[in-house]
């Protein structure tokens, strides 16, 4: 049925031939003990298949901090079976990589394809449930559009391999994120990544007070925010310590973060919020994976460090309201030399494309002001410390044996603003070839349209 379904698609959604294991085990529990609420939107995701294949003579950067000039890299069965200077490849397709770039996949933390989908329009705007100042029963899933257009164009410009999508800030907790392969399904469920952790996203600042506070609600201050959330959090603990019996969608995904299974992903621009947020989360007997946003995190990262908490950043949007006032470029930079967990992310369905070369902004910033920080340092910003924050680095983020082969070839260097992804590989598969017109995927949405088959 599923190559069926490709094959009506016709040749322009040609996604190639290329390898990989089935799906793995699905979603995450939510911690509650109802069996039916363990896991009902399960993930279908199966890898399209591949061929086992050496990418050889590229420079290597394998997401963990790591280079190799000219290196090998191998995978078959949809997992990377070595990387090093020399291997043999006998048995594989060799890709000729000379003068050409490896990374791992690229991973969005932070993106809104599919609940915010393109074309832009009303009809289209799924990501707020701006009904209520809590709406931890919602899922960013049940929004998703398969056929975004907007998830070719993250494969093809931007080599995305895995995204998160995450409700919108409007709520102070905003509902369940979904981690997602980029590849073509029907269906979201086939999009899902098996075994990926759900997150729930948790916003805090200006966003809630000005949507509830127009209102005439609670909240309309800032400490309005902190209120609600500490009573909502005190709820679902009393839920959570009870038996569970009594099904409560937005109790269980609480109880979900609650019992570990679920991680915040908290949108904050402010530091001295951030150090309250983390507060909170001590009170509460939770933590947070990562700030999203983040433009203050430059102030506080010692203590972002000792929390083990990332900060999801833009390389240098600042000033577009007041609680960015206080962003500056050279934010990333301060953090890694912090020593703190840094990870660029997009939050726009352009920026999507060219989180390569956000990073290198990023990193530019910082050698302005004498931080030097390592090309290879760099690429583990966009590959593994967004796939550790999402729980996801022990399957992808960054090219190691048994991980999988979720794979860039770029035609140049990917630090570049003249590079571009050459090849893309999802679990082994080909998914994109900038040569081959057929392996440029096109959602249905496109298909008919002027101008079907390109991808712009």
């Amino acid at each position: 049925m599923r190559a069926n379904a490709l094959l009506t698609l016709g040749s322009a959604l040609a996604l190639s031939a290329c390898a990989s294991t089935a799906g793995g085990s699905d979603t995450a529990s939510t911690g509650t003990a109802n069996p039916a609420a363990e896991n009902p939107f399960p993930s279908t995701y199966e890898p399209y298949p591949g061929t086992p294949t050496a990418l050889v003579g590229a420079t290597v950067y394998d997401g963990a901090g790591g280079v190799i000039e000219g290196g090998v890299v191998l995978f078959r069965d949809g997992k990377v079976v070595a990387v090093a200077q020399e291997l043999s490849t006998e048995g594989y397709t060799v890709v000729d990589g000379t003068g050409k770039y490896v990374t791992p996949g690229i991973i969005d933390i932070h993106s809104h394809l599919g609940d915010y989908p393109t074309p832009s329009v009303d009809a289209h705007s799924d990501g707020n449930e701006a009904t209520n100042p809590t709406t931890p029963d919602v899922w960013a899933e049940h929004s998703v559009w398969p056929q975004d257009p907007g998830f070719s164009r993250a494969l093809a410009n931007g080599g995305i391999t895995s995204l998160q999508i995450l409700p919108g800030s409007a709520n102070l907790i905003g509902g369940r994120s979904v981690t997602l392969k980029n590849v073509y399904s029907r269906t979201v469920q086939g999009m899902k990544f098996p075994g990926a952790p759900y997150g729930m996203k948790m916003a805090c600042g200006e966003n809630p007070k000005r949507v509830y506070g127009n209102r005439g609600r609670k909240p309309s201050t800032r400490m309005g925010n902190i209120a609600v959330a500490r009573q909502t959090w005190l709820d679902a603990k009393e839920w959570a310590d009870g038996d569970r019996k009594k099904r409560n969608l937005e109790n269980e995904t609480l109880a979900g973060v609650l019992d570990g299974d679920i991680l915040v992903h908290n949108h904050c621009y402010r530091a001295d919020e951030m150090a309250i947020v983390m507060d909170m989360a001590k009170e509460m007997g939770y933590r947070v994976s990562a700030f999203h946003h983040a433009v203050e995190a430059y102030k506080i990262g010692d203590l972002l460090r000792e929390n083990e908490v990332c900060s999801a950043i833009w390389a240098d949007w600042y000033g577009f309201k007041m609680e960015s006032y206080d962003g500056i470029p050279e934010n990333g930079a301060l953090l890694q030399n912090a020593g703190a967990c840094v990870v660029i992310h997009s939050d726009d369905e352009n920026g999507i494309q060219r989180l390569n070369q956000e990073a290198a902004k990023a990193q530019a910033a910082g050698a302005r002001m004498g931080i030097a920080i390592p090309d290879a340092e760099v690429i583990s910003w966009i590959t593994l410390n967004a796939a550790k924050a999402m729980g996801i680095d022990g399957m992808t983020g960054s090219l190691e044996t048994g991980k999988m082969a979720d794979v860039v070839l770029w035609n140049g260097d990917p630090l570049s603003v003249y590079s571009r992804p050459d090849k893309v590989w999802v679990d082994g598969a080909l998914m994109y070839d900038a040569a081959d017109p057929k392996r440029k995927p096109v959602s249905d949405f496109e298909l008919g349209q002027p101008g079907e088959g390109d991808v712009k």
